[in-house]
């Protein structure tokens, strides 16, 4: 991997997601004893994990604990934002896994005893496990600004589903020549580059459908990620640095702060600009760890779970892992890609385990696709192995990279088609 140039590997990982995390992510491990393992969450981590539990041995009990009947991913739900697809286009199912022998229970956990190995339901069953893998994706900080409510005005749409339907309603409803507001979060939080393509995909719809309109980005920090990709995205499509932009970001020494934010005046405050009045607000608030890493101990003081690197064994309690958004991946970021690389080596960490064997030194890969317009797409791949001595998920050099930011229209355009592929083949990859 380290010689591959950057256009082999993100047609390889474009086209051919499940081949590469195989071979990135899960090694051959010989069958282990049959065991049980319980794993709390059905998004991209736990579902991956359960899948490649299974195909590495069929005979692990494996039951996952869903409060959801389906899962919507994360990763292009701005396209439903800017008009290209739909909510049910982004709709996952559990019925690949179940017919691979995976049990599914629709129910909520309450709690993990990480003594006697048994995870407690809102429903009441208990599970026992010889393995548990807890994959509960993010939740919300204390909410500082009380006038936000309860997102039903005021969305945060950061849990693909209802809340994504509900902010694209209200930008349809919105007149043209109205203004919005995405109001982006601290570090570290789910998907990096997120609110950055939002901006784009809802300036997108703009410019087709509502030309007066403008997206402004309140910014809780200074500078984010594929920055000067999105910027000079902004310019080529929506006018970024006239005038006449349909997008404006705003950092946050720029602001000076932000203040407050109300669901009844639907207003934002900051030190800069004072109080200023919106027709939609997008508030992204900053982020920790699911609720059950909290009520299961698992959390560290900063919101998030420390883990083993190489079997993403809880650091708190044995016998729990602990993967995706929540835990602590070091240069991992918090993406779909990344859950998916880490519930391989999990899986097959967990099959060692059971059988008795060491477990290997593993790789990860992660890549992350952002389409900021029509035919307009840009990435950044990159390769991670385990480093002993910092105990580190490090990246490993020359290996993957970033799209030029002068790349051509034709390299942005095949750079869409390549993201397409990648959702299709890693949903197939997850959820089979």
């Amino acid at each position: 991997m380290t010689n591959m140039n950057r256009r082999n590997f993100l047609k390889t990982t474009g086209g051919a997601a499940v081949a590469v995390g195989a071979t990135l992510a899960a090694p051959h491990v010989a069958l282990a004893a049959a065991g049980k393992v319980v794993i709390v969450g059905g998004g991209v981590a736990g579902a991956t994990t359960a899948r490649y539990l299974k195909l590495a041995n069929a005979a692990i009990d494996i039951t996952i604990i869903e409060p959801n009947a389906t899962y919507h991913t994360c990763f292009m739900s701005n396209e439903v934002l800017g008009g290209d697809r739909t909510l049910a286009q982004i709709e996952q199912t559990y019925d690949g896994l179940v017919k691979m022998g995976v049990k599914v229970v629709k129910d909520s956990v309450t709690g993990i005893d990480a003594a006697k190995k048994t995870v407690i339901t809102a429903g009441g069953m208990p599970f026992d496990y010889d393995h548990c893998v807890v994959a509960p994706g993010i939740s919300f900080k204390a909410e500082e600004f009380a006038d936000v409510g309860d997102h039903s005005v005021i969305t945060h749409a950061w849990k693909a589903g209802p809340q994504t339907a509900t902010l694209r309603a209200q930008l349809e409803a919105m007149a043209d020549g109205g203004k919005m507001c995405i109001i982006a979060p601290n570090n570290p939080f789910r998907c990096p580059p997120g609110p950055y393509e939002r901006a784009s995909q809802i300036a997108h719809y703009f410019k087709h459908h509502k030309p007066k309109s403008k997206v402004v980005i309140i910014d809780r920090k200074d500078k984010f990620s594929k920055q000067g990709l999105f910027m000079q995205a902004w310019k080529d499509l929506y006018g970024y640095g006239t005038d006449n932009s349909i997008i404006e970001w705003r950092s946050a020494s720029t602001m000076a702060g932000l203040e407050a934010i109300s669901a009844k005046d639907m207003t934002v405050d900051t030190l800069a600009a004072g109080k200023e009045k919106f027709d939609v607000i997008n508030f992204i608030p900053d982020q920790k760890a699911g609720e059950i890493a909290f009520a299961a101990d698992l959390a560290n003081d900063k919101g998030w779970c420390d883990v083993d690197k190489i079997t993403f064994e809880s650091k708190k309690h044995k016998g729990i892992h602990v993967l995706g958004d929540a835990s602590v991946a070091t240069s991992m970021p918090k993406s779909g890609y990344s859950a998916n690389s880490q519930g391989k080596v999990c899986a097959a960490a967990i099959v060692a385990m059971l059988a008795g064997k060491p477990v290997g030194t593993p790789s990860y890969v992660n890549t992350c696709y952002s389409i900021a317009g029509e035919n307009y797409g840009f990435s950044v791949a990159a390769v991670y192995r385990y480093n002993a001595e910092k105990d580190e998920i490090a990246g490993v050099k020359d290996a993957g990279g970033l799209t030029a930011v002068d790349a051509s229209a034709e390299v942005r355009r095949r750079e869409v088609e390549f993201a397409y592929s990648w959702y299709n083949n890693i949903c197939k990859d997850t959820w089979g």
